[in-house]
């Protein structure tokens, strides 16, 4: 397992390098000219490579070992390194005033619009488009060289350092430097370093398990169910957007999400009147002594769980049993997995169908009832939280 650490400057990345140093027993890889490490790393445990190809190398060879580096800091890089079923790469961040503060502890004084300056040429690069000036300023330009940032609450910082360049020295430059924006896209899990003391840090590293196979490699229940996320995507429901995966043996049989049926217009478009809220209303049989005006039985606006006998858009589950059909879902086999609780209306078709387990990620409002049910007819329902 490699973890590679980016973040912008004093949010604390040598801390958490350190931790999974000192607490799960991962080797710090440097890429000469060495990034300083902090005494409390142990020179046994840091190893030096000429560059971010022989550490792609060196680790793949031995993917079955824990390495951490902050030297990682390129689209080319992170594009190598991506590919590779061992990396996790991990962003640490923080609000920006703690950060400066941080920043200042070790390197003196600084204003907060110099801070701002150095954070934003870190975060979106140098570009020539800019002429070397931002703001009629001299532009921040980073530097290979790197600096250990060590906190007055003793969170450190691995900081890659800045210099003022001149006007002149910045309109002879012609490339430009992407900056940390350009990276995120590389992020499998951000962490949000605003705690004061390292002691708080560390407990929520605990928390996290930056070490677990589950970081590179998801259970079932975390990959079923991020794809019901992902089918979600695909409805057009003006209520509410779920995803449903129906699996048998943990392989696939059938995905679904909410919506109009086929050749009906879609339910954005004005295709189901219950999820638009346009309901005519339904005089009642009898109209009260006082008015003439006839009793409204159901107003136009339908809340959660309401009217449903009006929605004309299929649920994601009965999609994904339509689509399966009965003859695929195996006796005591078969699984549905849902972004949010089933409903009664889909719970009765479930248990019909001989699914015997359900797994949810949201709560719906008749989440009690359809549990009842599924009781009864000896269905298994668990929710399962997905880490944010």
């Amino acid at each position: 397992m490699l973890i590679a650490l980016i973040g912008p400057p004093g949010a604390g990345k040598a801390s958490v390098a350190h931790y999974l140093s000192d607490q799960h027993d991962f080797r710090l890889l440097n890429i000469e000219p060495l990034s300083p490490t902090n005494d409390a790393t142990s020179a046994s445990k840091v190893t030096s490579l000429p560059s971010s190809k022989v550490m792609l190398d060196y680790v793949t060879d031995r993917w079955d070992q824990r390495f951490v580096t902050l030297d990682l800091h390129t689209v080319g890089d992170l594009d190598a390194f991506i590919k590779r079923p061992f990396f996790l790469c991990v962003e640490v961040g923080g609000p920006m005033l703690m950060r400066w503060e941080r920043y200042q502890s070790k390197h003196g004084r600084i204003g907060l619009e110099q801070f701002v300056r150095i954070d934003d040429a870190l975060s979106f690069g140098n570009s020539s488009s800019t002429n070397g000036v931002v703001g009629g300023e001299p532009m921040l330009a980073t530097e290979s060289s790197s600096s250990s940032l060590i906190g007055g609450n003793g969170i450190i910082d691995n900081v890659t350092s800045i210099s003022l360049h001149s006007d002149a020295d910045a309109a002879s430059t012609s490339t430009s430097t992407p900056g940390l924006t350009a990276l995120r896209r590389y992020v499998h899990l951000s962490i949000n370093n605003d705690f004061h003391q390292l002691p708080s840090l560390y407990a929520h590293l605990t928390a996290l398990n930056l070490p677990s196979e589950e970081q590179l490699r998801p259970c079932w229940d975390t990959y079923f169910l991020k794809l019901c996320n992902l089918a979600s995507l695909r409805s057009n429901c003006m209520k509410r957007r779920v995803g449903a995966v129906l699996v048998d043996s943990n392989r696939i049989l059938a995905t679904g999400y909410n919506g109009t049926p086929s050749g009906l217009k879609n339910c954005n478009q004005g295709g189901c009147a219950r999820c638009n809220n346009t309901l005519p209303p339904s005089p009642s049989a009898t109209s009260t002594a006082t008015s003439t005006k006839p009793v409204l039985a159901r107003a136009g606006s339908s809340a959660c769980g309401q009217n449903l006998e009006e929605c004309l858009c299929l649920h994601a589950e009965e999609n994904a049993l339509l689509e399966a059909g009965r003859g695929k879902i195996a006796a005591g086999g078969a699984t549905m997995y849902c972004n949010t609780c089933p409903c009664l209306r889909c719970a009765v078709k479930i248990i019909q169908t001989g699914i015997k387990k359900v797994v949810y990620q949201l709560e719906y409002s008749m989440d009690q009832r359809t549990k009842m049910i599924f009781a009864e007819a000896g269905v298994e329902i668990r929710q399962f939280h997905l880490d944010a």
